[in-house]
């Protein structure tokens, strides 16, 4: 029997070891284990909107297979009135869908113009005006112009004088499309000076005209002014610009005199687009040593401003004061 009873009470204690070893085991704090996934950030970029202050000139392209929805600005003879349009631009045609309501009771009939970049004044048609309201379909092959509303039936030209009721807004996220002479240079309409607005941030205003760069012949180097100011006057630079016919413009500038300008100073030349957006293309870093510097640079900008300012430190933007604006 005591044989049997220590057998026993030997097996007891092993199966108890044994589950109390399991037990330590599995009671062990659990592992983490720590998402490494890397944090992706977006930026957004918002265009904004740019038009002149008097609202006389807003010519934008519509986009092609994209509603887009502009209101459109009544004079001031109208008060109570309101226009909006929905434009649709597919394949070679414009749709215009015209919408129109508030008018005064005497508004007997109006006509609708699409005004280019070139002050040319197209004709879309007339609208009838019935219970102080108008609901009308017009198209057009123009991807590039402003409406205009007059009670005139033959428009000509849009001046201060002429007589309209109402005339397009330029939408949010639109960029006004540079005014163009009527005469042309290799083919392409020659840009107007139009100024670009101060991007938010920047401590100074920036009038800067846009060159007009589709209007310069392609492959070949056109020689530019550069009108200096502040603490460069008497400093001179040659510049010029080669549109290439593979798409992006080569831009050289060499300064002259510079010890003329002060020392210890970032000289930067930027680039504005239509959209109002600055591109940083180089500088020159004044030493007060030196006479003479370039800069050699290139931009994909399709048209652009060109113009310099002093800068105390490096910058994504400008800040500075304009020393050099760069013209036809």
């Amino acid at each position: 029997m005591s044989k049997r009873f220590l057998g026993l009470a030997g097996s007891l204690a092993l199966t108890l070891a044994t589950a109390g070893t399991a037990l330590a085991q599995d009671t062990k704090p659990p592992t983490t284990v720590q998402d490494t996934k890397p944090t992706t950030t977006v930026t957004t970029q918002t265009t904004k909107t740019v038009q002149h202050p008097d609202g006389s000139y807003s010519v934008i392209q519509y986009p092609a297979d994209k509603e887009v929805i502009v209101d459109l600005t009544p004079g001031a003879t109208l008060t109570g009135a309101k226009g909006a349009a929905r434009v649709m631009r597919s394949g070679d045609a414009t749709t215009i869908n015209l919408d129109l309501t508030g008018l005064p009771s005497d508004t007997a009939a109006l006509n609708v113009y699409a005004v280019d970049s070139t002050n040319k004044v197209t004709l879309l048609g007339p609208v009838t005006v019935a219970s102080g309201g108008a609901k009308q379909t017009f198209t057009t092959p123009l991807d590039r112009f402003m409406i205009v509303l007059s009670p005139e039936a033959n428009l000509t030209t849009v001046a201060e004088s002429t007589p309209v009721l109402f005339r397009s807004a330029v939408p949010q996220g639109f960029a006004v499309v540079p005014h163009s002479s009527s005469g042309e240079r290799d083919g392409a309409a020659v840009g107007e000076r139009v100024a670009a607005t101060t991007t938010t941030g920047a401590t100074s205003a920036y009038n800067v005209p846009l060159l007009g760069i589709p209007g310069f012949r392609r492959g070949t180097d056109t020689e530019l002014k550069i009108n200096f100011a502040g603490e460069m006057t008497g400093t001179r630079a040659n510049v010029s610009l080669e549109p290439r016919k593979d798409g992006p413009t080569t831009i050289k500038m060499r300064f002259h005199e510079l010890k003329n300008a002060p020392g210890g100073k970032r000289y930067v030349l930027w680039a504005v687009g239509p959209d109002n957006q600055y591109t940083r293309l180089g500088q020159v870093i004044n030493t007060g040593q030196r006479n003479e510097a370039q800069i050699q640079t290139e931009t994909a900008l399709t048209d652009f401003g060109l113009f310099i300012t002093a800068e105390e430190a490096d910058a994504p933007t400008p800040a500075g004061a304009i020393v050099g604006t760069i013209v036809k």
